[in-house]
């Protein structure tokens, strides 16, 4: 078994909240965070001046991967608000700022972030719709629909990325000024949700950085949140690994255990390599995100790594488990879903591998002769 640095908040993801992963994906398990709280373990790597634990970006990345044993765990323990806390201190009016981040930080406001649009690649930003129009006033009037927007239905701020002019700005739209269409059936999963915005007027404090940063900002959110997803991912592959290993081990077929069979063993041997190769590659992407980089090649390398790492894990376990593997008791179809999702959170892997193939491929170009 892989031993990682934070017993506590694994052995809290592990006993706490995966055996609640059901009652959180309908939406419950708000007591948990109070047990969260009460371990110690709430908002660690926010501001201590926010009330969060003022842990360092390292010292988060080390643990993240305990963390993310559970699609819920972050939520859990308030560190889902990361990204959001970071670009609202970071680049929000003081107004809005003093207005929110406590409580974002103490779990008793929720911020949705909002860029991908129905009808337009994701991949290509610059297709995107939604208007954010500056009256003579000085207020904005937004205008559009975003959707895969994670838990609109309860946010009470949305930070959209919206057109302004030729280029890009975010915006913050507050409860009441968007509207839930529907929430997006994910393989079988809720939790997304797609919104619209009808000419909502939305006040001069409430644009977040400068007009027309909106593709920066959106740009500095990237490599940490495609961090901490690998790293999350990670997690999940090596819970995945424990399973079948525990399986393996103790379920008897015949004369000896499944454990004895060669194909097993292949199964475990190809997992195990994947697993600790997308480890390798997402810890030397956050050494270099903690550092101030944006590191786009080795961000890259470590997404992708890490999802297939999550979907040949969980494909060996659900093997090994047989039959009971395609039960949700087993936690496992769960976490197939999360695994065929990762392939296209965050941005598609085709685009990671044409972007970072062009980038080492450019590297490598002589300079032209004069």
């Amino acid at each position: 078994m892989y031993v990682t640095g934070d017993s506590r908040l694994r052995q809290f993801v592990d006993e706490v909240v995966i055996p609640a992963e059901s009652e959180l994906d309908a939406g419950g398990g708000l007591e948990l965070r109070k047990l969260a709280r009460d371990a110690g373990l709430w908002a660690r790597p926010l501001p201590a001046e926010l009330g969060g634990g003022s842990q360092s970006l390292a010292d988060y990345f080390a643990v993240a991967e305990d963390e993310g044993r559970s699609d819920h765990g972050p939520d859990v323990v308030g560190s889902s608000s990361l990204l959001n806390v970071r670009m609202l201190a970071a680049h929000a009016h003081p107004e809005l700022r003093d207005a929110v981040l406590t409580d974002l930080v103490a779990g008793r406001v929720h911020v949705s972030y909002a860029m991908t649009e129905p009808g337009v690649a994701g991949s290509d930003p610059s297709g995107l719709r939604t208007t954010a129009e500056r009256r003579a006033d000085g207020w904005w009037t937004v205008s559009g629909r975003k959707w895969f927007t994670s838990g609109a239905a309860r946010a009470d701020l949305v930070l959209v990325v919206a057109r302004t002019g030729d280029a890009f700005s975010v915006v913050a739209v507050p409860a009441g000024g968007f509207r839930v269409e529907r929430e997006l059936d994910v393989l079988g999963a809720g939790g997304q949700h797609e919104i619209s915005f009808d000419a909502v007027r939305v006040p001069p404090t409430h644009l977040v950085g400068e007009q027309g940063r909106g593709m920066r900002l959106a740009g500095e959110r990237l490599a940490l949140g495609r961090t901490l997803r690998a790293l999350r991912w990670i997690g999940q592959a090596q819970r995945c690994l424990d399973l079948l290993a525990d399986r393996a081990v103790s379920r008897v077929v015949g004369d000896g255990a499944l454990a004895d069979r060669q194909l097993v063993q292949r199964l475990a041997f190809e997992a195990e390599l994947e697993v600790r190769s997308a480890r390798l590659l997402a810890r030397e992407a956050a050494a270099l995100v903690a550092a101030g980089e944006r590191a786009p090649v080795e961000v890259s390398l470590a997404k992708v790594a890490a999802a297939r790492a999550l979907h040949t894990a969980v494909d060996a376990a659900i093997q090994v488990y047989g039959a009971e593997g395609l039960t949700a008791a087993t936690g496992l179809p769960r976490l197939l879903r999360v695994a065929r999702s990762a392939r296209i959170l965050d941005g598609a892997d085709e685009l990671h591998v044409t972007t970072t193939g062009r980038r080492l491929l450019t590297r490598r170009q002589a300079p032209p002769a004069r």
